[in-house]
C-alpha cells in the first residue's frame, strides 16, 4: 500500500498546477487501484479540508462532497472510515469545521468522554466541552 501526502491530493482535485496535477493524476491512476488502494491518512483529510476552504474557496457543501467521495472510491483507502464517516455527518450539521468534528470522533473512538477546547464555535457540539478562562 502507499500513502498519499495532502499535497498529490489537492493538486489531484484541484488541477491548478499543470505540471504537478498532471503528475498528481498519473501516479494516482497508475497505482490507486481496487486490489491495492493507496491510503490516506486522517491528517491528510484535516489538510485537505483546511487547504480547500482557505485556499481554494471551498463551500462546506463543497468540501463535504469531496471527503464523502474519497470515501466511496475503491482505489482509495481511509484511515478509519467509519470515524470519517461520523464526522461528516457532524460537519454537515454544524457551523464548526471538518478538523474539529474528526478530532471529536478519533477522541470518541478512542475513549473519550468528550474533547475540551477554547473553540467557542466547536464547544456548542456534542462531543466537546468549552474550557472557561477564568
Amino acid at each position: 500500500m502507499k500513502g498519499l501526502d495532502t499535497n498529490v491530493l489537492v493538486r489531484y482535485l484541484v488541477q491548478d498546477d499543470v505540471k504537478q496535477a498532471l503528475q498528481a493524476s498519473k501516479y494516482i491512476e497508475t497505482y490507486c487501484t481496487e486490489e491495492s488502494p493507496c491510503f490516506i491518512g486522517q491528517i491528510v483529510l484535516c489538510e485537505l479540508a483546511w487547504v480547500l476552504e482557505s485556499n481554494y474557496h471551498q463551500s462546506r457543501k463543497e468540501i463535504a462532497t469531496i471527503v464523502e467521495q474519497l470515501l466511496q472510491v475503491g482505489q482509495l483507502e481511509v484511515m478509519k472510515p467509519e470515524v470519517v464517516w461520523r464526522a461528516l455527518s457532524d460537519y454537515r450539521n454544524s457551523n464548526a469545521d471538518f478538523p474539529d468534528h474528526l478530532l471529536a470522533r478519533v477522541n470518541e473512538a478512542s475513549g473519550c468522554e468528550y474533547t475540551v477546547t477554547f473553540d467557542k464555535k466547536a464547544a456548542k457540539q456534542p462531543a466537546f466541552e468549552l474550557l472557561k478562562v477564568v
